[in-house]
């Protein structure tokens, strides 16, 4: 019963506000019409009084000043201020409990209990009466005004709760986009590191076959063949990194993320291009962390590749330096004749190092070297 009258009070405010106000009423003046005293005049300022509880949730204040004063008055004209009469003032300060603050509520609740004391004393001759009509009064303002806070501090809670799971929910669509964006962004560097590289090695190798194709055609074949490798270690990395894009549901597993373990097999692979380089290792191989394991071996491929793209060099070094906590990887180039990866030009080469070094909770430095040449070091945690 009270679940439907609540649902018919939401979808009907202003029938169910009418409803109410009229059951006030009605129960109000039969109060006037069953007494000795009769009906006349204390209808007329209980009627009043009924009425201006129509606004009573504007102007609280004002209402609940109103329903003192005609409730003064019926008690001034004759008829004993009890508890049978103070269903208006009930109503009244209940209004006054919820829609004013606390301060200003109690306030008002003391000159009415003032207000009511001060006419009790003048207009009621008799002591037991004179109680009556002091205490009914303030007994029924202090729990009008005690249930109005309550329904005040009930409707702030669930505000708050409902402002809360508001904060909670925009918090999850926030950090979803944040999750999507840094996906994004991570699915973008791999798929350049893959392209970037494979292009330009297959690149590199295409020319120097076409080169040699006629001077020394065994050679040019064995490139060809290299060649042939390259691309379709590119598409097997593309399938790889295109996966990344599937459901995390999908029952297909991908290929297994490269690592610092196929450097020899990637460093041969430039080998068959034109470019030389060499590996060294400094100190004692320690287990990396996939994350930081991926992290080296790209940020190496991407290095070679922009040596073999931008720098014009023969040669390139790559240095793996282990100590107690930090691997240093290191790849440097000769000069050769081109104007070095730091001259490529809007290119995401170093941008993509250094994003890959971050993400491993590193830090990657990049530029030429005085000697000659360009150098770009990478610093990554051993355990991450």
């Amino acid at each position: 019963m009270t679940t439907s009258w609540r649902r018919f009070a939401d979808q009907h405010p202003r029938v169910a506000e009418a409803g109410l106000l009229l059951l006030v009423y009605v129960i109000t003046i039969g109060q006037y019409l069953d007494t000795a005293t009769g009906w006349w005049p204390g209808t007329l300022p209980a009627t009043a009084a009924c009425l201006s509880l129509v606004w009573r949730n504007r102007h609280p204040g004002a209402v609940a000043s109103f329903v003192v004063f005609c409730t003064v008055v019926t008690g001034g004209t004759g008829y004993p201020i009890s508890h049978k009469y103070m269903l208006p003032l009930v109503v009244a300060f209940c209004a006054l409990g919820v829609r004013a603050p606390e301060r200003v509520a109690r306030v008002y609740g003391v000159i009415a209990i003032v207000a009511f004391a001060v006419a009790a004393q003048r207009a009621v001759e008799d002591d037991q009466a004179q109680k009556v009509a002091t205490f009914a009064p303030a007994f029924w303002v202090i729990v009008a005004l005690v249930s109005g806070a309550a329904v005040r501090g009930r409707r702030a809670y669930l505000d708050a709760v409902h402002a809360r799971a508001e904060h909670a929910e925009r918090t999850r669509e926030e950090e979803a986009r944040h999750r999507v964006a840094e996906e994004r962004v991570r699915i973008a560097r791999e798929l350049h590191d893959v392209v970037a590289h494979h292009m330009a090695l297959a690149n590199a190798q295409a020319g120097t076959a076409a080169h040699i194709v006629r001077t020394d055609p065994e050679q040019a074949g064995e490139i060809l063949g290299e060649l042939s490798r390259t691309t379709a270690a590119a598409l097997r990395e593309l399938q790889a990194a295109v996966g990344l894009l599937r459901r995390s549901g999908d029952p297909e597993s991908l290929e297994p993320s490269p690592g610092l373990g196929r450097l020899d097999e990637m460093v041969s692979a430039f080998d068959s291009a034109g470019l030389h380089a060499t590996v060294t290792v400094d100190g004692e191989r320690r287990p990396l962390s996939p994350g930081v394991d991926l992290a080296a071996f790209r940020i190496v491929q991407e290095a070679l590749t922009n040596v073999a793209k931008h720098a014009g060099a023969d040669t390139a070094e790559v240095t793996l330096s282990y100590d107690a906590d930090t691997l240093t990887v290191t790849v440097s180039d000769d000069g050769g004749a081109g104007p070095g990866p730091a001259a490529s030009g809007g290119g995401f080469g170093l941008i993509g190092m250094r994003e890959r070094a971050q993400s491993a909770g590193g830090r990657l430095r990049a530029g030429r070297r005085p000697e000659g040449g360009f150098a770009v070091t990478a610093e990554l945690p051993i355990h991450s």
